[in-house]
């Protein structure tokens, strides 16, 4: 598979701007609670007239320390006991979102994230798949894709060993960097020791694929000492997957990276020649450039679904089974069903309060317009492809498109002279360096982008 990403300093530094990251659209902040769960239960019918596969995310929130950088909803004890009360939840959500659906429907997709999942004990885990696989039909093992995260400082072999046996097939590490003062300021400290030992048991037990995520952006990073971390993940761990993540400072939004100090961070011109840097050792060493921050090697499902233009965005970043229909179980969990995002409630209190009373948790969520359809279309196909046929997008949605996104057509015309992409009446190609540029790309496309405060956002790059 050719890679054709290039880095070109003066486009990146002129284009970077705050912007969605696409992992839905509408994006999570056009969400809101004129969405019920009247609402969500319409488009559970509709998702079961249509029928095909579902895919099952879980919110397991609780984590024994924090890392300074996390921007995720959690909950940080070290008291285990929390969890009780909250697994005996999510079993009675399993059941209530279960009973909505066709039960002739597969389960292809499952993931569990945090949070840290494996905050957990062995039969909790043991419980809540079982639980699991009482109200839903999950797929077998060479037909389901199965996934869970992994802090390499709360799993051992033992552990690996079970999550194996009770259905995963598929793991993902934190990572984020190796080098010891870097953890010390990010309050994370992990050993390239253990989190090798995991990966080892991982590929023990037969795991089929194994992914690390790295954050780029930290405090004291350089180009050199984030090069001597890449290198020990690729030839120590191998990963079949690698999440480079640039990490957006917003002490506004989340404070606990006021832990941090801003001085240490490295300058924005600094994380691009880390950035650049990073792309470079990854592609020559065989991996994939998927978009914005994924890599993969060729032969990943990740890289396969992307070649045969079946590869989609989800909360989890980029994903293979387009055709599911997700469903969020747990305190802030999104779902997709049908022409609808739904999340459900964001505190603990709020979550146990709707259980309680034998209620769906769903706080707030958006039913997708015949705009919002057409325009997510055209996004997804961007972001994930980095080509659009034009003549396909007019049948399938019924449009003119010229017409239908005259607005849109200045900048795409500016984003040609630039070098970002070429276009006609057939096609819009996104090219070698406007491909680290994708989210100014669809941003072109938005309707809600251009109305709101860049606050909302990380930067593009």
């Amino acid at each position: 598979m050719e890679q054709t990403v290039t880095f070109d300093l003066d486009l990146i530094q002129r284009y970077n701007k705050a912007g969605p990251r696409y992992t839905s659209y509408p994006t999570a902040v056009e969400f809101n609670e004129n969405f019920t769960a009247e609402s969500y239960q319409q488009q559970v019918d509709l998702s079961n007239q249509r029928g095909g596969p579902l895919s099952l995310y879980f919110h397991l929130p609780f984590c024994d320390t924090v890392c300074f950088y996390c921007a995720c909803n959690k909950i940080i004890t070290k008291n285990r006991q929390h969890a009780v009360p909250y697994l005996n939840n999510l079993h009675k959500e399993i059941a209530l979102q279960a009973a909505l659906f066709d039960s002739k429907r597969t389960v292809e997709q499952l993931h569990w994230g945090g949070g840290t999942p494996t905050f957990i004990n062995h039969q909790q885990m043991r419980e809540l798949m079982a639980v699991t696989r009482q109200h839903f039909t999950l797929a077998d093992d060479n037909n389901g894709e199965f996934s869970i995260e992994i802090d390499p400082r709360e799993a051992d072999e033992k552990t690996i060993a079970l999550l194996r046996e009770i259905g995963f097939n598929r793991i993902s590490l934190g990572v984020q960097d190796f080098n010891p003062f870097v953890q010390k300021a990010v309050n994370r400290i992990q050993s390239e020791t253990e989190t090798l030992a995991v990966v080892d048991a991982a590929r023990a037990n037969n795991f089929r694929s194994i992914s690390l995520d790295l954050i780029y952006g930290l405090p004291h990073q350089t180009p050199r000492s984030f090069s001597q971390t890449l290198d020990k993940v690729i030839h120590g761990a191998n990963p079949d997957r690698l999440s480079i993540f640039n990490y957006a400072h917003m002490p506004e939004r989340f404070k606990v990276q006021r832990q941090m100090n801003k001085d240490e961070l490295p300058t924005p011109e600094v994380k691009l020649e880390i950035l650049h840097q990073s792309i470079d050792q990854l592609t020559s060493a065989g991996y994939v450039y998927i978009g914005m921050d994924h890599f993969a090697k060729p032969d990943d499902e990740l890289a396969v679904a992307q070649h045969n233009g079946k590869l989609y965005r989800n909360f989890q970043g980029y994903s293979t089974r387009s055709e599911c229909d997700l469903i969020g179980l747990g305190v802030t969990s999104i779902g997709r069903i049908a022409d609808s995002y739904s999340q459900n409630q964001r505190t603990i209190d709020d979550y146990a309060n709707s259980l309680k009373h034998n209620e769906l948790a769903i706080y707030q969520g958006i039913t997708l317009n015949a705009d919002d359809k057409i325009r997510r279309a055209v996004i997804t196909q961007l972001i994930c492809h980095f080509t659009l046929d034009i003549r396909t997008i007019e049948e399938e949605l019924n449009i003119n498109f010229a017409t239908y996104f005259a607005d849109a057509y200045p900048q795409l015309d500016q984003f040609s002279r630039d070098g970002l992409i070429c276009h006609d009446t057939n096609e819009i190609k996104v090219l070698a360096s406007g491909q680290l540029l994708i989210r100014n790309i669809c941003m072109a496309f938005d309707f809600y982008s251009q109305q709101k405060a860049k606050h909302l956002f990380s930067s593009v790059i």
